[in-house]
């Protein structure tokens, strides 16, 4: 009986075992202790380096940049690529699709189950955002893996309240290590307006700072000769800006206080062109137009056109940045008219009152970078996070903006300098010879760094339009918003006419093609095109954004 009693007991502590076993199991063969390990797993606090022992490759896709194609084939022969592939002992397999056929070609891998493990894109150009390849499956949510494995990326998000939303969607995912410009104020205000400041110091003018003074001068560029050949060859305000295209005079539109797109007003979001405001705007652009202070042929300059009018002293003022836009001309004028002289204006104050630009100074956070696939080993994602991460950690972001010290760059103090492999090298400019080094002259996935911009900032020009253009006001701009599957649907299939409707009208208004009288027509066939839907769904994307 006493032996009974016992074997009854052993075999009861047995069932209960097998059945707590399955139980554990959740009916499933394989338990998942990777998931518990990973739990166990105490956050890093440094990417340890190297990050792993054994051969490890990465495949990356990302498109190509000329810069770089002027001397290598491929990313991967970048020097900072290089020293990273080094310290951290991961290979990455570059995939470039051809240059000016990205769209294209993401368009093709995402239809795939085969893709690279790292994409690096302009998700902004994704079809349905990264919110639909978020929910389709084929890139994975990163907000557990940056906690464990990315302690630079990690610091940056925790401390500055701006990147911590222009990096997270709507519902707080996020998706990818991305462009980042924390300090975005200066790094943003690299482009404007721009005109020949020795052209005003021939004529006795100053810089203009108003809609009213920007008339009187390029009025005096159309009639007082100021390249000095007794020709009335002048052109006072040019550009360069793709067929059939005058959007580019909305540079001119925050004098009145509207965009050519949604911004605030008074507190709501609207649309510009609908704004009484934006009618004074066609108006004055109208006029300018008429009286020839805008190139007639500015519709079909290509940039041999441009560069030709810039060079031969025939363009007078223009929209650009201070590379392409400024030191480019100031290298190719060096010789050929030392007298060259280019200054930024400062964004023009008109009735709005106030100097107000079109775009975000404080976007810190761009719509580049680079996201994980589903196609990924699960195994080797936490290694891919770090190694990811490197780029922004103390030495991968002097790397990754500078190149290799003592090569690319020195430091004086906390100040940059490019070595003569940059500045002065014989074969390449010098945004060609720094892509061979980092990627602080391109888009990259790190944190640009602006001593880049003040170390390749070598004329007065340059630099006193930076500091003008960082003077400007932004807040009629809306942040980056994110739409909902079916908003991005809507927004397509609305706003797509409407802009093109817009467009074509602005052009026939500006050029007398369509008399004014038929502006209020025009007003009702935009809001008979379905406006107020969209005007809604910026309305309900900027509650979701201020929620974040």
């Amino acid at each position: 009986m006493k032996k009974k009693g016992i074997l009854f007991v052993c075999i009861m502590f047995l069932l209960v075992t097998i059945l707590g076993a399955c139980s554990n199991n959740n009916g499933n063969s394989d338990p998942e202790p990777s998931s518990e390990a990973n739990n166990q797993e105490e956050p890093l606090t440094e990417i340890p380096l190297p990050i792993v022992n054994e051969p490890m490759t990465i495949d990356y896709w990302r498109a190509n940049d000329g810069k770089l194609t002027a001397s290598l084939e491929h990313f991967g022969e970048m020097a900072a690529y290089k020293k990273k592939g080094e310290l951290t002992g991961v290979k990455v397999n570059i995939i470039h699709p051809p240059l000016g056929q990205q769209k294209d070609q993401f368009n093709l891998l995402v239809t795939t189950n085969d893709m690279p493990d790292v994409i690096y894109y302009n998700w902004a150009d994704a079809i349905g955002g990264p919110e639909k390849m978020l929910a389709d499956g084929k890139i994975i949510r990163l907000n557990e893996y940056i906690d464990k494995y990315a302690p630079n990326l990690k610091k940056l998000i925790e401390s500055d309240e701006d990147i911590r939303k222009q990096i997270s969607l709507d519902d707080g995912t996020i998706y990818m290590f991305p462009y980042i410009r924390s300090d975005a104020v200066k790094l943003n205000a690299t482009a404007g307006l721009i005109i020949r400041k020795d052209w005003l110091n021939k004529l006795n003018l100053e810089v203009p700072t108003t809609i009213d003074e920007w008339y009187t001068v390029l009025k005096a560029f159309r009639e007082e000769d100021p390249n000095g050949n007794g020709e009335k060859d002048e052109l006072p305000f040019t550009g360069n800006w793709g067929p059939g295209d005058l959007t580019k005079l909305h540079d001119f539109a925050p004098a009145f206080g509207v965009l050519g797109g949604f911004h605030f007003k008074d507190g709501k979001i609207v649309y510009g062109p609908l704004q009484p405001e934006y009618k004074q705007f066609i108006e004055t652009m109208a006029k300018w137009y008429e009286e020839g202070l805008i190139d007639p042929e500015i519709m079909t300059n290509d940039g041999k056109a441009f560069d030709y009018k810039i060079t031969n002293d025939l363009g007078g003022s223009y929209q650009g940045g201070v590379f392409s836009g400024m030191a480019k001309y100031f290298n190719l004028m060096k010789d050929a008219n030392p007298e060259f002289d280019l200054t930024g204006t400062p964004w023009p104050i008109g009735p709005a009152g106030k100097p107000y630009m079109t775009f975000s100074l404080n976007t810190k956070v761009l719509t580049y970078g680079e996201a994980i696939t589903s196609s990924a080993d699960e195994d080797e994602i936490k290694y891919i996070v770090q190694w990811m991460d490197f780029n922004y950690s103390p030495q991968g972001h002097e790397l990754f903006n500078f190149g290799i010290e003592g090569e690319s760059y020195v430091k004086e103090g906390d100040t940059i300098k490019y070595t003569d492999k940059i500045m002065d090298n014989p074969g390449l400019t010098y945004d060609q010879a720094l892509a061979t080094y980092a990627m602080s002259i391109m888009d990259g996935p790190m944190n640009q760094d602006s001593r880049y911009l003040d170390a390749l900032m070598t004329f007065e020009g340059q630099k006193q339009a930076n500091q003008v253009w960082m003077e400007s006001d932004d807040s009629l701009v809306l942040p980056t918003l994110r739409f909902t599957e079916d908003e991005s649907r809507l927004n397509a299939s609305v706003m797509n006419p409407i802009s093109t409707y817009v467009s074509e009208m602005m052009t026939k208004f500006i050029m007398g093609q369509t008399p004014l009288s038929e502006y209020d027509k025009f007003i009702d066939t935009i809001e008979s095109m379905g406006i107020d839907q969209i005007i809604k769904i910026h309305e309900d994307a900027y509650q979701r954004y201020q929620a974040r």
